[in-house]
């Protein structure tokens, strides 16, 4: 089992990453002292490994309340109507300030499962088990919760950090390739915004890693993990540094809310937007064309679209206005330096515009 720590003083957790590590719930609900816990799931993962999560905490502490609540499963229900839901649960299931939750399911899960968790009776410990290799390598890690809204991806919410995260790469083998790819897009993001040691890593073994070979898995998640959790200790409030963990995703939040939060996996949206953030990069001058089919290249090689089309750019540019890195009405983007080198900085209009158009927004 390999241990990550998040250093963040009192709010300071584990990750622990490992084959087994779903056995490991039960000891951490004992560690933490609940005394009711909430397992937030959905209905795919349920059915799988929900069970396998009360049996663990039975087993450690059988005197302890446990409670399931399923969610439907995908993110145009990530919403608060259904974080209602979540509450309504936790009332059912007798939730006081000793309780805890715990996020069995992707990102929309633990997301979900987090803002609720913050909310209840001002805010209640939670705990991450993600099912999925995009929420194992990013969203599960560094307490950034919330729900979408028509106007927006991830509007409301709050930072309110877990208390230990579980993860268990032998899960993802219930995935489909769609979203093992879908996965990818976090995980190549880690490589172009700041390590281009691990671009190579990657380039050199994507084969393997969309095969789920387990060595390469293990190291790949631990690697992003050990990543976001130094950007989070420098960071945790997405006051600068952090905000380069959102490369591609200020085109990718723009596909997804302009096709309906249905029609594109987040992963898929966030990998377009990567080669549009590249495109972008090069009109600006800060990287060649070179680059940029290098980031299409292991786009294409993760599975990924390269390119959504037919986008209207007039629509797509009124949303990202109400994108959270947006200051002052000013649009901040993650920009490409060099190939494992980003900076956050606004860019006029009209080159944004002229991207959107090269990349076949009309």
């Amino acid at each position: 089992m390999i241990r990550i720590d998040v250093e963040l003083g009192k709010r300071s957790y584990p990750i622990h990453i490992g084959q087994g590590a779903l056995d490991e719930v039960g000891k951490e609900v004992a560690r933490l002292k609940a005394t009711r816990v909430l397992v937030v799931t959905n209905t795919t993962v349920g059915p799988l490994y929900a069970q396998k999560v009360i049996r663990s905490v039975r087993t450690a502490c059988p005197d302890v309340t446990i409670a399931v609540v399923e969610l439907p499963d995908g993110e145009c229900y990530k919403d608060l109507e259904h974080i209602q839901v979540i509450l309504n649960a936790a009332v059912d299931c007798g939730l006081d300030r000793n309780s805890l939750m715990i996020a069995l399911g992707g990102g929309v899960v633990g997301d979900m499962t987090g803002f609720a968790a913050s909310m209840w009776m001002r805010g209640i410990e939670f705990i991450q088990i993600p099912t999925t290799l995009l929420a194992q390598v990013d969203s599960s890690v560094g307490g950034k919760t919330g729900v979408n809204l028509p106007a927006g991806k991830n509007l409301i919410g709050a930072f309110h950090q877990p208390r230990s995260v579980l993860i268990d790469p032998e899960v993802l083998r219930t995935l489909d390739s769609r979203q093992i790819s879908a996965g990818l897009a976090e995980v190549i993001k880690y490589g172009f915004l700041g390590d281009c040691r691990f671009v190579k890593t990657l380039e050199e073994n994507m084969p393997r890693l969309r095969m789920l070979d387990p060595e390469v898995v293990s190291e790949v998640v631990a690697h992003c993990c050990r990543m976001k959790a130094l950007i989070v200790k420098l960071d945790e409030r997405e006051t600068g540094e952090r905000a380069k963990l959102n490369l591609g995703h200020t085109f990718g939040h723009a596909i997804e809310k302009e096709t309906g939060y249905s029609a594109w996996l987040h992963g898929e949206a966030v990998a377009a937007g990567t080669v549009m953030a590249a495109v972008l990069s090069r009109r600006l001058g800060y990287i060649s064309q070179s680059d940029v089919d290098r980031v299409r290249l292991l786009v294409k090689a993760c599975g990924l679209p390269e390119r959504i089309a037919g986008i209207d750019a007039g629509r797509a540019w009124q949303s990202m206005l109400g994108d959270k890195k947006t200051l002052a009405g000013v649009v901040r983007f993650v920009l490409m330096r060099s190939v494992g080198e980003s900076v956050v900085q606004s860019v006029p209009k009209e080159a944004v515009m002229d991207a959107m158009h090269e990349c076949g927004w009309a």
